[in-house]
C-alpha cells in the first residue's frame, strides 16, 4: 500500500523518508539558483520543489516509492560535489541521468537481457513479446520519464539497469548505485525505449511498429552514452538544471 498516492500536494509526504545523513526529507519551495542543491539536501533533507510543478511532484513521489535509491543518488553527489570543479564528473552524469531517466529492469533470462543489451528491440519485444511479459518487468524510476508520459510518445527512452525478477526493486536499485565509483559513467545503463515494452503503446500491437528506427535505434547508431544526451531518442534523460545545479 502508498498511501501517499492521492491528492496531489506535497505537504502531507513531508517527513515520511529521510536522506542517508538521517534528515527527513521534508519538500520545500524553491530558493534562489545555487550551487549547492545536492548538498543541501544532504545535510537538511529540504527538497526545493515547485508548486503545481509535475516535474518536481513526481520526483517528491519517487522518493517516497524509492526511498533507499533516490537517498543514495542524493549521498553520492553530496559525496561528490566538493571534489569537483566547475564541471560535472562521469559519476554525476550517471547519477543524474538515471535520477531524471532511470529504469529498473527485472529479469532473469540471459536470452532477454542479451537482447535488450545489443539493442536488438524487434526481436526483443516483437518476436519474443511473450517471454518478456512473462519473465521481464520494469519499474521507472527516473521522475522526467514520468512528466513525459503525461503526453506519451514511442521515443521516450529509459537507462536502465537490470536486477534479478524477484528482487526488492528500491533495495536492488541503492545496491547497485552503492557499487558505483568516480571513473563510472552513463555507459553502464542500457538504454530502453520504454514504449515498445508489449502493452505500453497501441502501435505495439503490429510488428513494424519496431521498424522505425528514430525510436529503435540499432546498436551502431549511437553509443550508451552518445544516446544518453541526445534529446530526440531520450527526451527525459536531461537534467533539467545546469552542470552546476542539479535541480532535482
Amino acid at each position: 500500500m502508498r498511501p501517499w498516492l492521492g491528492e496531489r500536494t506535497v505537504e502531507r509526504l513531508n517527513g515520511l523518508v529521510s536522506t542517508e545523513s538521517g534528515k527527513p526529507v521534508r519538500f520545500v519551495p524553491p530558493r534562489k539558483k545555487d550551487t549547492y542543491y545536492e548538498i543541501r539536501v544532504y545535510e537538511t533533507g529540504e527538497v526545493e520543489t515547485r508548486p503545481d510543478n509535475w516535474h518536481d511532484y513526481f520526483n517528491a513521489l519517487a522518493w517516497l516509492a524509492f526511498p533507499r535509491a533516490k537517498a543514495r543518488i542524493n549521498a553520492m553527489h553530496a559525496a561528490e560535489m566538493p571534489k569537483e570543479g566547475a564541471r560535472r564528473g562521469p559519476l554525476r552524469d550517471l547519477l543524474t541521468i538515471f535520477d531524471e531517466g532511470g529504469a529498473i529492469v527485472h529479469c532473469d533470462d540471459a536470452d532477454l537481457i542479451s537482447l535488450l543489451e545489443a539493442f536488438r528491440w524487434k526481436e526483443l519485444f516483437w518476436e519474443n513479446r511473450a517471454r518478456v511479459l512473462e519473465r521481464m518487468r520494469v519499474v521507472v524510476l527516473g521522475h522526467a520519464v514520468l512528466e513525459k508520459a503525461l503526453e506519451p510518445w514511442p521515443g521516450i527512452t529509459c537507462k536502465a539497469i537490470v536486477v534479478p525478477y524477484a528482487a526488492d526493486t528500491d533495495r536492488a536499485a541503492c545496491d547497485w548505485l552503492g557499487k558505483r565509483g568516480r571513473s563510472d559513467s552513463p555507459r553502464l545503463l542500457a538504454p530502453l525505449p520504454v514504449f515498445g515494452f508489449p502493452g505500453w503503446h497501441p502501435d505495439g500491437a503490429r510488428d513494424s511498429f519496431y521498424d522505425e528506427t528514430r525510436y529503435f535505434r540499432p546498436a551502431a547508431v549511437k553509443s550508451p552514452l552518445e544516446s544518453a544526451r541526445q534529446p530526440p531518442h531520450a527526451s527525459a534523460e536531461e537534467s533539467p538544471g545546469s552542470a552546476e545545479r542539479d535541480a532535482g
